[in-house]
């Protein structure tokens, strides 16, 4: 199976090298060349200037930053702009070499996630501060931006990206095919369904840009060496880690305690300096620059994603690009390719060719000026990598732009020298964090190239709510992967876990298959591949075909019981003289608590932001097992969700180094299952496999116990993350099988049955129980998002973030998070707007459907629009609505749990409700 658009590109790049129009065939591609300046559009003057080698470099800096490009000079610029002008930028070649200079230079200011939309913003908003710092022309013209929709679901799609953008303030239109021609005459719109107009959008001069930001940073004491590589990063021992101490160059010895990787494609020959190795590849990725054609100028740039093309503005003739199925994938680029471009590839780039003359028919008889194919760096995932690596503390990324990095240099520069100076990023900057990856599975080339083209090769596909990468998979199972696969599992993949999506019980067996390539490479296309034709199925923005599936799961938890392999969570325990030190200042909840207990709490930054959510547990010593282990006074259990393991690790880690505690941070992840059972029954099918007394009066919400499940020795958290009566059980990966086969024979007379994340998202989200980077950010703070429970503030026990909660408490908060309910059948996705009166006042972070109420809840964060302090007052009096796709639609305010808002069901109280879900109060 391929993608629809994949298919279209497929069928286009077998077609013979013949439907290139004659005007395109006269034009010859010159042979690859480490100097291939004559085909970019730009000022290449930075390619043409003589070096100036240094004769020696400075002795200390706060900061070395390596990498001329745009992420090298936006991080020292941002430093600067904080203050920090002890920093030297090095450069082995020019200003601009690598990717920069030969970059498309285009700047889009709509994307589905808030983040990047703050990013782009931050572009935007500098070009004209720039020019008024430097007094240089850098190059920035605001031609606008044209998003072509050729169907009804990339339609919605461009609606959902409108939504999105008016919430936050970004002026755009959803255009008419009839009004395309009142900013852009020159198009096709016959087979056009509409458009999406975004004024503020334009594009960048490479060397304009770099220029003026050096300029800025040197007048404010910074250094800027070009003619100066790298020949080594020394480090030393940090507590059991490693921090850096020097940047090694031919012309001396630089001392410093930070170090920026912004070398691109080029980034994995400083990282080997350090001994680390990140997940980036590199491939060849072109555009063409066009002869002159008339009446172009200040058009507006061109996406038409359906096509797989951009057409983007230059001056009076236009550049062509977008991203094919089959790219040439590079082993590396060569050490020296400063300004270097390759020949022209036509057999992989002509699939844009017909594409851009169908939407710009004056393309037909418009002469190619030059070929510009050049080496891009790219991700597993399609964002940059960035951040403090947690292996070599000191040592930042700035790196992995997947061809944006001219578009995200100055938000990502910013963030960079945020992280740098104050310890963490301002933004939720966890989807660019080097922390999002495994590191044992980031060193898996295959992974990476496979992962890297599969979005490279989608970068221009819908993106729909539950899709699932086909690449890369299977690399961590659990032992019950092939048990509940047989019984129609549905996996959903998290840092190279595979985990429970759904059970599509008709479908039987439905494996991820190795991957295919979509076709590419001479790679046969699966023919019969169940698990992506499944996926396929749920593409939409509407209730999708499994949306009865996940509703069964759901309420069979609410009625009877519902099964949950967890086994992906990652488990950590904290342990040794200094453990319960360690705890007090990581975690924001009380620890000082009885042995047995078990304590929802957040960690967070030093501004008072959730870094997560998570479940500690306070341990006495144990027997010596993965799941009672023995040690030497208190221990303490970690468990979080396995997608943000290396996250959760890190930041432990980090701050055990930084307090200088005598701590051990032990990871049984790959030696401990994880069942949950939960339910109004759940209590009946455990007790029937244990001899411990499962009441609430031995065995209370919120404490563990080691139990014994048919023999074997499992420890038991009394916990629910879906609102019922309920247990995990935390078991040796050896044994899981079999408690899970256990559990199922006990539950069968109950109506046990299994049930995935899918489910789980849902009662979660109806139970009003918030996920982290959905509801809970690092750019949240506790109040904000009325988890001030979990801050022991009635304590003089010093955590981190105290001060900026305790700040914020005295304050009042401005920004606010809300529940809130549609009571029609309308499918969220998160992204829609949040009006109040009228009035756009945020967006939905995250939505889903809540089975046992029969409506839609959905969570954002809301401001008021004269800045004051909101309160359940204000919220109480407001009338409320949701702009879904450009509707506006009337909806329901919950300041309490939307389902049993008293919490009678994580106590086992039914009482008359009993097998019954009943509709809670609104």
């Amino acid at each position: 199976m391929k993608p629809a658009r994949l298919q279209h590109l497929w069928k286009k790049a077998a077609r013979n090298k013949q439907v290139l129009p004659a005007s395109w065939r006269a034009y010859h591609s010159p042979p690859a060349s480490p100097d291939g300046l004559s085909g970019v559009p730009y000022d290449t003057s930075f390619a043409n200037k003589e070096i100036h080698r240094p004769v020696s470099v400075p002795q200390q800096a706060d900061v070395v930053i390596i990498g001329g490009g745009s992420l090298g000079c936006q991080t020292q610029y941002h430093l600067a702009k904080m203050g920090v002008t002890s920093t030297v930028l090095l450069e082995k070649h020019s200003l601009t070499a690598g990717t920069t200079w030969h970059t498309a230079g285009l700047v889009w200011r709509l994307r589905p996630s808030d983040t990047s939309i703050a990013l782009l913003g931050h572009m935007v908003a500098q070009m004209p501060r720039l020019e008024e710092e430097t007094g240089m022309e850098i190059g920035w013209i605001n031609n606008g931006g044209l998003f072509i929709a050729n169907n009804r679901q990339r339609f919605d799609e461009y609606r959902r990206l409108s939504t999105i953008g008016s919430a936050l303030g970004i002026e755009n239109q959803m255009l008419a095919p009839s009004d395309v021609h009142k900013v852009h005459p020159l198009l096709n719109t016959s087979d056009m369904y509409g458009c999406l107009y975004s004024p503020g959008d334009g594009t960048i001069d490479p060397a304009g840009l770099c220029s003026a930001l050096t300029r800025y940073c040197t007048r404010q004491g910074a250094k800027v060496l070009e003619g100066c590589g790298v020949s080594a990063i020394e480090t030393e021992e940090y507590r059991g880690s490693r921090r850096v101490t020097a940047v090694v160059t031919p012309q001396g010895r630089i001392k410093t305690s930070a170090v920026v990787n912004a070398t691109g494609a080029w980034a994995n020959y400083i990282t080997e300096m350090v001994g680390i190795h990140i997940p980036l590849m590199a491939m060849k990725h072109a555009y063409v620059v066009t002869e002159k054609i008339p009446g172009i100028e200040m058009t507006p740039n061109v996406r038409d994603h359906d096509a797989s093309v951009y057409l983007k503005l230059q001056g009076d003739a236009l550049s062509v690009g977008g991203y094919e199925y089959n790219p040439i994938i590079m082993d590396q680029v060569d050490r020296d390719f400063p300004f270097g471009l390759f020949e022209l590839d036509w057999d992989v780039f002509m699939c844009h060719i017909e594409g851009s003359i169908n939407r710009l028919p004056a393309l037909e008889k418009t002469g190619i000026k030059s070929t510009v194919c050049g080496p891009e760096s790219f991700t597993p995932d399609h964002n940059p990598i960035m951040g403090e690596d947690p292996r070599v503390r000191g040592f930042y990324h700035n790196c992995g732009f997947n061809s944006s990095g001219m578009m995200l240099g100055a938000g990502c520069g910013w963030q960079t020298a945020e992280w740098i100076v104050n310890g963490r990023p301002s933004l939720d900057m966890y989807g660019f964090d080097i922390r999002r990856f495994n590191p044992e599975l980031s060193a898996n080339k295959e992974w990476t190239t496979a992962r890297s083209h599969e979005a490279y090769a989608k970068n221009y596909a819908m993106v729909f709510p539950h899709d699932e990468p086909l690449a890369g998979r299977n690399m961590r199972k659990d032992p019950l992967y092939q048990e509940l696969l047989e019984q129609g599992c549905q996996y959903q993949e998290r840092q190279g876990w595979e985990r429970p999506g759904w059970f599509c019980l008709e479908s039987g067996p439905a494996p991820a298959l190795p991957y295919d390539w979509y076709g590419a490479y001479d790679t046969p296309v699966h023919e019969n591949h169940v698990y992506a034709d499944n996926l396929k199925k749920e593409y939409s923005f509407d209730f999708p075909p499994h949306h009865s599936v996940i509703r069964d799961e759901s309420l069979a938890c609410r009625t009877t019981a519902a099964i949950f392999n967890m086994s992906y969570f990652a488990k950590y325990y904290v342990t040794g003289p200094d453990a319960q030190a360690a705890v007090d200042w990581i975690f924001s909840n009380d620890l000082q608590k009885p042995e047995g207990s078990v304590v929802y709490t957040c960690m967070l930054n030093n501004r008072g932001g959730i870094e997560s959510d998570l479940t500690v547990s306070v341990l006495e010593p144990g027997q010596g097992g993965p799941c009672d282990p023995s040690f030497q006074g208190r221990g303490f259990y970690v468990a979080v969700g396995g997608g943000f393991a290396e996250h959760v690790k890190a930041h432990m880690a980090n701050a055990i180094q930084d307090r200088g505690l005598n701590v051990t941070l032990t990871d049984r992840s790959e030696n401990m299952g994880l069942l949950s059972v939960q339910g109004p029954k759940s209590r009946a099918i455990m007790q029937s496999l244990t001899s411990t007394d499962l009441s609430n009066e031995t065995f209370p919400f919120g404490t563990t116990q080691m139990v014994d499940i048919g023999g074997i020795r499992c420890r038991a958290l009394r916990l629910s993350f879906v609102g019922e009566l309920g247990w995990e059980l935390h078991i040796p990966s050896g044994d899981l099988v079999t408690v899970y086969r256990l559990l199922k024979a006990a539950g069968a007379e109950f109506g046990l049955r299994d049930a995935g994340y899918r489910a789980m998202d849902s009662l979660s989200a109806e139970k009003g129980y918030k996920h982290w980077h959905a509801e809970i950010r690092p750019d949240d703070k506790p109040q904000e998002a009325g988890m001030l429970f979990t801050c022991k503030l009635k304590t003089d026990q010093s955590f981190a973030g105290r001060e900026a909660v305790e700040r914020q408490k005295a304050e009042g908060v401005r920004r606010r998070l809300v529940t809130l309910s549609l009571p029609q059948p309308r499918a969220l996705w998160g992204l829609e707007g949040i009006w109040m009166n009228g009035a756009p006042v945020g967006f939905v972070r995250r939505a889903e459907h809540a089975f046992a109420l029969d409506r839609m809840v959905a969570y954002g964060y809301v401001r008021r629009p004269d800045g004051g302090k909101v309160t359940n007052a204000f919220l109480r009096e407001a009338v409320w609505e949701l702009d879904v796709m450009g509707e506006r639609v009337p909806a329901e305010l919950h300041l309490k749990a939307p389902f049993d808002p008293q919490s009678r069901r994580l106590q086992g109280d039914y009482g008359e409700l009993d097998g019954e879900v009943v509709r809670a109060a609104v």
